[in-house]
């Protein structure tokens, strides 16, 4: 029974060396190879066998096993920032596009609202001149008709055929509103025959209301 007990310690003992033995095997070869360090621990062993332990940094292929992973998260974010470059340089150049063309559209309307107002000012000085010889014309007719007639002829003769037309218009005009007779036919029939048949030629091709709406049209079209 003794005999028995001594010979299992013996086993056990055997068995734990065994274990031992492997297991200082396998720290030696995974050292070896490169996968773990343990080179403090076994340098002498190394130096004893003769052997040169695997470093991590080379193979056969002189090429690294392990990539530096910094290195390369550093690489992706540097390739990430250029991309961001170049999209927030695209969006700039796309800003600056826009902003010029905005400030042409800003610069055609602006040249359009000079030139409007430029219109508009031409279009009420033309009102305004027009305004001016409305009121000229009609104090003329009431100058004329307060003369003695041959001097209101005299007077008629000087001018221009249109002003003479246009106050004989306006002087037929005045009397149909009061109701009075009017001095045009006395006043051509005191004209010389040629002078008289040319203002009268003048005003039937072209009556007046023909004249205004001609008027008209050309105010209009100054105002465009």
């Amino acid at each position: 029974m003794a005999s028995y007990k001594r010979r299992n310690v013996g086993k056990t003992i055997l068995l734990l060396f065994l274990i031992l033995i492997l297991i200082l095997g396998g720290l030696l070869w995974f050292d070896y190879l490169g996968l773990i360090t343990t080179k403090q621990l076994f340098s002498p062993v190394y130096r004893l066998l003769g052997l040169e332990p695997q470093s991590s940094v080379t193979v056969t292929s002189g090429v690294s096993i392990f990539s530096d992973i910094d290195e390369d998260r550093y690489a992706k974010r540097l390739e990430a920032l250029n991309i961001r470059t170049q999209e927030l340089d695209k969006r700039e150049q796309d800003i600056l596009l826009a902003e010029q063309k905005n400030n042409q559209i800003a610069q055609e309307l602006e040249d359009r609202r000079i030139s409007q107002e430029e219109r508009e000012k031409t279009f009420n000085n033309t009102v305004k001149k027009y305004d001016d010889r409305e009121v000229n014309i009609v104090q003329n007719v009431q100058n004329l008709t307060g003369m003695q007639p041959q001097n209101a002829v005299d007077i008629l003769v000087a001018m221009d055929d249109q002003d003479v037309i246009d106050i004989l218009r306006k002087a037929d005009e005045i009397a149909a509103e009061e109701g009075s007779a009017s001095m045009v036919a006395y006043w051509l029939s005191l004209m010389p025959a040629d002078r008289a048949a040319q203002i009268q030629r003048k005003m039937l091709s072209k009556p007046s209301s023909l004249e205004a709406v001609s008027d008209i049209t050309d105010t209009q079209e100054l105002a465009q």
